[in-house]
């Protein structure tokens, strides 16, 4: 670790320095608490008796040498605070803690864990020309092998049951909620503890080192959720570290969030070496393929709101973190989760920008559902929420998300959102996920919807496997499987994604508000999206076609019988006739066709 980067907020690797390190003849342990009195360690190999601490470098550091400290065992740093206070901390830089309630960090070998998954590296990347669908995952909450709410598969098992569903469902990643140790179960993960350390609840870093060793093997990528605007206000871990605000704003204007959590003080250059580490960390050491940013709006503006002005060290903190992990890690990719309507998200750092690869895509989200949530009859009024994502979608590159938050806190799952009867609501909801993995950006959806789950989740139970059972749910299932594996299939759904030519609004005769059509362009062809979201009868619509085209095949439809629709899946190609085709489109449908050539 260099010093001067370090303290100036360029170090990726504060990590290789600070914490506990394993060596042949016991542990050196170190920590960084400059306003200390005293420093010394405690833990299982002296039977949690105090070690003397010695300050080393310019003095901010403490450092001391265990010569019978053994990996697993637990310890902390009972640091002497200049007002004469006595706190035990975890390590901030630690690799592993105890399950909560306990608070111990313990001595980890982070390099014992041996991959194999040297193919998959080799190939990856950010997927920007690639088909990129996530399930958004939570890692306790996905299934579970008892009742309680503390019943957790540990990583180990929940690769060897997800990686099959995932492969059989055609998805290309996985995107784990927060797993950095948390104390509360019901932050989801998004208030912690140890930024290094993989949470205990579901088992040790190296078995979720074997997570995604497997899921690579099995070709699955795996994105991971890091909060790097907050952490928890446990007196036991970063807050008042060394009796001073080390690592948060010492007044609480700014220092506390709308969480309740403590901000980090992103214009420090030690808090900035500590987070770009932690981020470095997680691809280096555990083969993450790229990071969702939690709440990046709140990095861009003081405590997230505009009116209070720009916060130029968070924004100067997003980019430089993000430069230096497109330097150390170029086929990774970087998601920003932000609602703001700040530019330059998805600009290279080295033109002013933030340097993500993707930015959430919040105002589609928040559109779309909208335009759900009205009746079909009244929707024909509103054709603006949709036809709007187009006007900005250039602007940054967005992604497409139906993510957790979007079905929990009384906003109701996917299914409940869609009015009407049952049968109405799963005909609304396949129609709307066409819509989706048809319109141009990168896809995220959240476990559960892709079984048009009747409740929302929540972190303390599985998911409502059961519903399945149901003859009308596991139709909308199938729908899902084949939707997730057309999407993959066919390269005009996604190689251009961010290329203006690869989408264009498509000409109909059909003159209602209702009808929406449009054309997905790639190397290898084009395919058509037609979509009606009302009620009604059938309405017939014709199609102007480019000039040296024979036709339309019918790749996929909402309302075909086999899914739950009405539609007999029979009739699949249309040939032109004087240079266009005709179709029938039923109430609350959508459509995607391969445009043939003559």
């Amino acid at each position: 670790m260099d010093l001067y980067g370090f303290y100036t907020g360029s170090c990726f690797d504060a990590y290789t320095f600070l914490g506990a390190r394993l060596t042949g003849e016991g542990a050196v342990f170190r920590t960084f608490a400059p306003a200390a009195r005293r420093v010394s360690l405690i833990g299982a190999f002296r039977n949690w008796e105090e070690i003397p601490m010695e300050r080393e470098w310019d003095g901010n550091f403490w450092s001391c040498t265990v010569p019978e400290a053994r990996a697993g065992m637990g310890y902390k740093f009972r640091i002497y605070q200049g007002n004469g206070k006595v706190l035990d901390h975890c390590d901030p830089y630690g690799y592993r803690m105890e399950l909560r309630p306990n608070t111990a960090s313990i001595l980890w070998d982070v390099d014992g864990y041996e991959f194999h998954d040297g193919d998959w590296m080799a190939r990856r990347g950010a997927g920007l020309d690639r088909p990129v669908n996530l399930y958004e995952l939570h890692a306790g909450a996905w299934q579970k092998p008892g009742p309680g709410p503390a019943d957790w598969y540990d990583y180990e098992d929940l690769a060897r049951r997800l990686i099959p569903y995932l492969q059989e469902n055609g998805y290309t990643h996985v995107e784990l909620m927060p797993l950095s140790e948390h104390p509360s179960d019901s932050s989801w993960g998004y208030q912690n503890t140890g930024f290094f350390s993989p949470t205990s609840r579901y088992g040790t870093p190296d078995q979720l080192k074997a997570f995604v060793d497997w899921c690579h093997q099995g070709g699955i990528g795996v994105v991971l959720d890091f909060v790097p605007v907050h952490f928890a206000v446990d007196d036991y871990a970063l807050w008042n570290y060394d009796g001073t605000a080390l690592y948060e704003y010492p007044h609480r204007d700014v220092g506390v969030s709308e969480w309740g959590s403590c901000n980090f003080m992103h214009s420090r250059g030690e808090v900035r070496s500590f987070l770009q580490s932690a981020a470095h960390f997680w691809l280096e050491k555990y083969h993450f393929d790229g990071l969702r940013m939690d709440a990046v709006r709140n990095l861009i503006y003081w405590q997230g709101d505009p009116a209070r002005g720009e916060n130029a060290g968070g924004i100067s903190f997003l980019r430089e973190m993000n430069r230096g992990l497109r330097e150390r890690h170029p086929d990774v990719f970087l998601a920003a989760e932000d609602s703001s309507a700040h530019g330059g998200v998805t600009a290279p750092p080295e033109m002013g920008g933030m340097g993500f690869h993707y930015k959430w895509d919040m105002g589609w989200m928040n559109d779309t559902l909208a335009y759900f949530a009205l009746p079909p009859e009244e929707r024909g009024k509103h054709r603006g929420k949709l036809t709007f994502s187009m006007h900005y979608f250039h602007d940054e590159r967005y992604l497409l998300p139906f993510s957790h938050d979007e079905v929990v806190h009384g906003k109701g799952s996917m299914l409940e959102k869609m009015p009407g009867t049952e049968e109405e609501k799963l005909d609304q909801l396949r129609a709307l996920y066409l819509y989706l993995y048809t319109h141009p950006g990168k896809k995220l959806d959240f476990m559960g919807n892709d079984l048009a789950q009747p409740h929302e989740w929540g972190e303390d139970r599985g998911l409502e496997w059961s519903v399945l059972e149901d003859p009308r749910h596991g139709a909308y299932h199938r729908f899902r499987r084949d939707l997730n594996l057309v999407y993959r299939s066919w390269e005009p759904l996604w190689s251009w994604d961010y290329r203006p030519e690869g989408f264009s609004w498509a000409e109909t005769d059909a003159e209602r508000e209702d009808v929406f059509a449009f054309w997905r362009k790639g190397e290898t062809g084009a395919m058509l999206a037609l979509c009606r979201f009302s009620a009604g009868e059938e309405v017939p619509c014709t199609i102007p076609l480019p000039e040296g085209s024979a036709g339309l095949e019918l790749v996929i439809a909402s309302d075909w019988d086999f899914y739950g629709g009405a539609t007999p899946s029979e009739e699949r190609v249309f040939p032109a006739k004087d240079g266009a085709v005709t179709v029938t489109l039923p109430p609350c449908a959508a459509r995607c066709y391969r445009l043939l050539k003559e």
